[in-house]
């Protein structure tokens, strides 16, 4: 009897162009880790991986190479499963996040069974989570297609990205949805870092006057004036890209102690999986700092884990987690978009079989 763990990448391809400030995507890569007893093959857990290109810190040359280091240091491993479920950086290291990631929900997955379940909580049971709507990026037609599309699936909160067209267009589009659609939407912006330094502060004043929830990371990483436009910002910030860097505990209080954002955004391929994202938590429920979770363009593997880990804490915020129907060759999954929430309906099977 002996732990094996192997790795495969898969390919997966959008079924529209989708465009982000930092460009165009036509597909996305991910690679999976596969963890089983030889002496029982039929029991399978499965973990993604997948580092999103110019985003991710491990987005790095010698990341395939890493993965499968890792995979034979967890084949025949006498280390505690249990134990290591819940200290993957025991084994990664933190500068992986997607890959802690991973393998902390592959062995989750297999330890529970390899029945997908790695939560047993409400959504597991039926229970939906509230979901904002993703818009993405083009020009006015498309972008307003996509909104009255959300309109006709029951979303009442819609996340619009900016900052990869002329701003006075992007104005004119929210100013279109304001005038069709009324109220009738929590909007929130994703400025992906576009907004200069010198010009930042003047658009956030522009873009108020559209009635807008929360803007996540209007201005780059790093920048000096991170502090003053958290402080002087007529709309909520929420900070993004600016949590990426960080892996220790002491920067991340020290982040959110120097800016004090209205709300940070947790992506666990981006921020060490659940125990990073748990840190980011704690310490800004303990500043008065509300957050939410959203998926990094995983696929129904990544995004059923995420799902159940964002159930086991009392949010009542919509959760970015609507992005499992963006490709065309995602694996069959129980879950499911309704009426602006995501479920787990456990009627419907899961098809793995290409893994």
């Amino acid at each position: 009897m002996a732990i094996v763990c192997t790795v495969r990448k898969r390919i997966f391809h959008f079924n529209f162009h989708a465009r982000t400030s930092r460009g165009a995507m036509d597909n996305k890569t991910s690679w999976f880790f596969s963890i089983w007893d030889d002496a029982n093959p039929a029991i399978v857990g499965y973990g993604e991986c997948g580092p999103l290109p110019g985003l991710s810190i491990d987005d790095v040359p010698e990341y395939e190479h890493t993965l499968h280091l890792i995979a034979s240091a967890v084949t025949g491993t006498t280390k505690d499963l249990q134990e290591l479920a819940w200290r993957p950086d025991d084994l990664v290291p933190r500068k992986y996040p997607s890959i802690l990631f991973g393998l902390e929900t592959a062995l989750m997955d297999y330890l529970g069974g390899g029945n997908r379940v790695i939560f047993h909580n409400s959504f597991i049971k039926g229970e939906p989570i509230p979901i904002n709507g993703l818009i993405w990026m083009g020009d006015r037609d498309f972008m307003l297609k996509q909104i009255h599309e959300k309109a006709l699936a029951g979303f009442m909160c819609l996340k619009l990205k900016i900052g990869g067209i002329d701003f006075e267009e992007e104005c004119r589009i929210l100013g279109a949805v304001r005038e069709r659609f009324g109220d009738a939407f929590t909007i929130r912006l994703d400025a992906n870092g576009s907004f200069a330094d010198d010009v930042a502060l003047g658009r956030l004043k522009i873009l108020h006057s559209f009635n807008i929830h929360s803007i996540e990371q209007p201005c780059r990483v790093g920048s000096p004036l991170l502090a003053e436009v958290c402080a002087s910002s007529p709309i909520p910030i929420a900070l993004d890209e600016e949590l990426i860097p960080l892996l220790s505990l002491k920067s991340k209080r020290g982040l959110l102690e120097k800016a004090r954002p209205k709300f940070i955004i947790l992506k666990p391929s981006l921020h060490g999986g659940f125990q990073g994202c748990r840190e980011w938590i704690s310490q800004a429920e303990a500043l008065g700092i509300g957050w939410w979770i959203t998926s990094a363009l995983e696929s129904s593997i990544g995004l059923n884990a995420i799902c159940q880990f964002t159930a086991e804490f009392n949010t009542w915020l919509p959760q970015g987690l609507g992005t499992g129907s963006i490709y065309a060759d995602n694996f069959s999954s129980p879950l499911t978009v309704m009426n602006g929430s995501i479920l787990y309906d456990a009627h419907i099977p899961w098809d793995v079989s290409t893994l």
